[in-house]
């Protein structure tokens, strides 16, 4: 394989809940996910991100190890109530860490890519009505705002929000995640108002403050494919694909929401005056790149008796530790679709990697072969998609550390780093020295070290290969 052009932006990320703790340090206030993840039954063995990975105080030996692991970008996100404690109350000490975080990051010659938004909403916010509320909006550009003049001087790319789907409909319509809601109007609203939040920032951004650092948006995407031919499953095919992707695309791309999905939702909603005039032409604002977290595809079949008439379907596939197929080929046609139906701007790789139960050696080791196949079979197909000139920027491995895994608590080990979240030592997984060769040669073919599970064996020398999904 050849290598991996010069301008391709290798990355890892974080995001500041999962990562950062001192939940009650610096003036910052409490966010949905303190509360959520206290109220018992909410999160896997009642964790919560009040020490997490203790980043807050340890950030200066993490940016160390960013510097070592030798990525080029490294994808972090601010903590709003750090910045708004309270409604309209700026918190200079909060924004105090995220300048000396973004300083430790450009001395050791990392490019910072801030994230404004993932997912930890002000409690003070929440109790106005949070995403429900389209007060939200001004909400968060007036935190947007201090973000961008405070911080863009020293900023190398901006992404508005992660994953508005699982901010919106994961929380506000399943209640899987905070603030634990199940409510299909309150997930519409909360989507629209996180969309039109998204494009008014970028107009602020672009218009009003004009300045010029690449801005966009991450959505993550999960294409769907149907258990079998039948026409019923070929309807839970679309309908999963308008809940999941195309009711975030089709608004930021095509400045509409797809009249199909809305069909299907005004069986429970039946009032879509939240769509206002000229919030669409707002969404669709052009932006600088796209952003997607990949990690898997969908297989399912239909379900009469669901809302959506869909469910998950058996599937044959390879797991990773969250049960999701491992699926890089279904990545590569994700790519072509959007390509073809929706944008040509460049594309990053925001997120993607896989949970996996990971075991700490006696002496240090974690000898995560499957983690490694992931990422390389993922990576292949990066790499064919940029030689087919489908411009993919970069791409950023996720997770840096093993984290708070939000509902799944610290039970799920996204990792290349094993985290001892007793003594918060990190260890250096087989996935991160794999990481590091990659991003050393620019190349897949290389392979100095042995991984011991099976997986992934020394003799092998020719690392491109597929995960195989027998």
């Amino acid at each position: 394989m050849s290598r991996f052009k010069d301008d391709f932006i290798f990355g890892t990320a974080t995001s500041s809940y999962q990562i950062e703790g001192a939940y009650n340090q610096g003036g910052r206030s409490l966010s949905i996910w303190d509360t959520f993840s206290k109220t018992p039954g909410n999160v896997w063995n009642g964790d919560d991100g009040d020490v997490a990975c203790d980043h807050y105080n340890r950030y200066k030996k993490d940016v160390q190890l960013i510097k070592e692991l030798g990525v080029e970008s490294y994808r972090f996100s601010i903590a709003w109530p750090r910045i708004f404690p309270q409604e309209g109350v700026y918190n200079e000490e909060g924004m105090v860490f995220y300048r000396s975080l973004i300083q430790e990051l450009k001395k050791a010659g990392i490019k910072p890519m801030a994230t404004l938004y993932h997912w930890d909403l002000p409690m003070w916010a929440y109790e106005k009505g949070g995403w429900v509320n389209r007060e939200s909006v001004n909400w968060f550009l007036d935190f947007a705002e201090v973000c961008f003049k405070e911080l863009d001087q020293d900023v190398e790319a901006w992404i508005t929000h992660n994953e508005p789907w699982c901010a919106s409909f994961l929380s506000y319509h399943a209640g899987h995640h905070a603030p634990g809601h199940r409510n299909m109007d309150e997930g519409l609203k909360a989507a629209h108002h996180i969309l039109l939040s998204h494009g008014k920032a970028v107009q602020l951004f672009k218009n009003e403050l004009s300045l010029t650092t690449p801005i966009g948006i991450t959505l993550n995407l999960s294409p769907a494919y149907a258990a079998t031919d039948s026409e019923n499953d070929k309807l839970a095919q679309n309908n999963a694909d308008g809940y999941v992707n195309r009711w975030f695309l089709d608004p930021i791309f095509k400045g509409a929401y797809p009249v199909d999905m809305m069909n299907l939702f005004s069986k429970h909603v039946h009032d879509f005056d939240f769509i206002q005039s000229g919030d669409l032409d707002a969404i669709s604002v052009e932006c600088d790149f796209f952003g997607i977290n990949y990690y898997n595809r969908a297989l399912v079949k239909f379900a009469g008796n669901e809302n959506l008439l869909y469910i998950s379907a058996h599937s044959e596939y390879k797991k990773t530790g969250m049960g999701w197929d491992v699926s890089p080929q279904e990545f590569k046609e994700l790519i072509y679709r959007l390509r073809k139906e929706y944008t040509d701007l460049p594309i990053f790789i925001t997120e993607n990697g896989a949970a996996y139960d990971d075991v700490l050696e006696s002496d240090g080791s974690v000898h995560d072969g499957e983690r490694v196949a992931y990422v390389e079979a993922h990576l292949k197909m990066v790499h064919e998609l940029c030689e087919e000139g489908m411009n993919i920027a970069g791409y950023f491995l996720w997770s840096l550390f093993d984290n708070f895994e939000w509902a799944f608590g610290y039970e799920k080990r996204f990792g290349i780093f094993y985290v001892d979240f007793e003594t918060q030592v990190r260890y250096w997984k087989d996935s991160a020295k794999r990481y590091k060769e990659i991003v050393e040669t620019r190349s897949l073919t290389e392979k100095t070290f042995q991984v011991k599970q099976g997986v992934l064996l020394h003799e092998e020398n020719d690392a491109s290969r597929s995960v195989s999904q027998g």
